[in-house]
């Protein structure tokens, strides 16, 4: 993602909200005898009001994912997601989080099916010659399933934590009714949809294949996606973590048709299409692996064909628990994840410093520090935890600050200094840790 010169934008220093100064107060005293990762988390935890964050006049909230002058619509939310336990009584962040739903809202009247936007209708683009329906208010067009559950993920938790029904106006109802348009219309994407992706003179991974309009695929129930939460084009257009993330998205929005908008009608159609994706998941998502037992895949066609491996990002497998779809005791689950992390998922590197899931979207060998981050989140033991936040601490290089990817022998070999997601994962793992008193 740093073939070319981006434009350079800084963001406005935000005052921090009192909650979020309260936690920082609270580490201070307890991790004083870890003082490398008390300054880890001195620097991750705020680091995304710090750096990426801008409070607009028209009462949104803009979100850069760090070095790239863009709002990805999952970034933002993730990068936001560890503040939302603080959110009760803290109505400065309740504005900067309701902010950023209203964003995305505003987001979702441009254009449904892209992944990355801009402050304003500036036309810039992460490449002009992509062939697709542009906008000048968008960066990248890639349809990514993802984007959209993570509007809901950050909405549903606000409402749950503050209980304020704010957020959910006209606009957010007909974005609602707009998912699930493209959602219904994405089930069938041969037949009926007109979305498609094309770039030119850039890696295999960059664009869809058959002339933009990807690979085929069976129907199965599920959505069809384009490319991976890794921005990276699938290879099989099923993207199994995405439709779980899809299915708990779909429950979440019944609840907010049914109780905040009034409306059965809109609930029930909910309803059918989460039990749609749940049917596909289980007759056409799993993978009878003979060393680990019955597995989830990573992607398939519908027409017996799968990726067995799992990726840094989320939704990926080993962020199943995390996403709310099964929980980490889940049988399945238990066996897709031995599977995932062991040397049969072709992107888990293990090396002199560390051993964990990297990306195709890095160079072979790179562990993704955000897959350990999610490894300790998911974890069913309190020491595997533990275990994780030590290798996030001793592989920083030094910078007290997350990066992207760094090389499995050597961490001082990283890419992306600058990424907040990273940084907001592992604080938020190191948060989960203290509430627990296990640091």
């Amino acid at each position: 993602m740093d073939s070319f010169k981006l434009p350079s934008v800084t963001m406005p220093a935000l005052k921090l909200p009192q909650s979020v100064q309260a936690v920082l107060k609270e580490a201070e005293q307890k991790l004083g005898h870890r003082p490398r990762l008390l300054k880890q988390f001195l620097n991750c935890f705020p680091n995304t009001l710090e750096t990426t964050t801008k409070l607009m006049e028209d009462g949104t909230t803009f979100v850069i994912t760090g070095d790239i002058p863009a709002m990805w619509l999952r970034d933002s939310v993730e990068q936001m997601m560890h503040y939302t336990p603080l959110l009760a009584d803290d109505q400065d962040l309740q504005r900067m989080v309701s902010g950023l739903i209203r964003r995305h809202v505003h987001c979702a009247g441009i254009d449904l099916y892209a992944n990355a936007f801009n402050e304003a209708a500036n036309d810039w683009h992460w490449n002009a010659g992509d062939e697709t329906e542009m906008s000048p208010w968008v960066w990248e067009r890639k349809f990514e399933l993802d984007s959209s559950c993570f509007t809901i993920r950050l909405a549903y938790a606000y409402w749950k934590e503050t209980g304020k029904a704010d957020i959910f106006d006209a606009g957010f109802k007909e974005m609602l009714l707009g998912i699930m348009r493209l959602w219904k219309t994405e089930q069938r994407h041969q037949e009926q949809s007109a979305y498609s992706f094309s770039r030119s003179n850039c890696p295999f991974h960059d664009t869809l294949r058959s002339g933009g309009r990807g690979m085929p695929v069976n129907y199965t129930g599920m959505i069809w996606s384009g490319f991976r939460p890794s921005d990276d084009a699938c290879d099989f257009h099923y993207h199994i973590p995405s439709y779980m993330f899809a299915a708990v998205s779909l429950s979440q929005m019944q609840e907010i048709a049914s109780l905040v908008f009034r409306d059965s009608r809109m609930a029930a159609e909910m309803a059918e299409l989460e039990g749609e994706i749940r049917h596909g998941i289980e007759l056409y998502g799993k993978y009878r692996h003979p060393e680990f037992g019955v597995i989830y895949a990573y992607e398939t066609d519908g027409y017996g064909n799968y990726s067995l491996m799992d990726d840094a990002g989320t939704p990926g497998l080993l962020s199943i628990p995390y996403l709310g779809y099964a929980s980490s005791d889940d049988e399945i689950y238990r066996n897709t994840r031995r599977f995932i992390l062991s040397k049969h998922n072709p992107f888990y590197y293990e090396g002199a410093a560390a051993r964990g899931i990297g990306s195709p979207h890095t160079p072979e060998g790179y562990i993704w520090p955000m897959a350990l981050s999610m490894q300790g989140l998911t974890a069913s033991t309190d020491a595997e935890m533990l275990e994780m936040i030590a290798l996030l601490e001793a592989t920083d290089a030094g910078t007290g600050y997350m990066h992207e990817g760094f090389l499995a022998d050597d961490p001082s070999v990283y890419t992306r200094p600058w990424f907040a997601w990273s940084n907001s994962l592992f604080a938020g793992l190191v948060h989960q840790a203290l509430k627990k008193n296990l640091l």
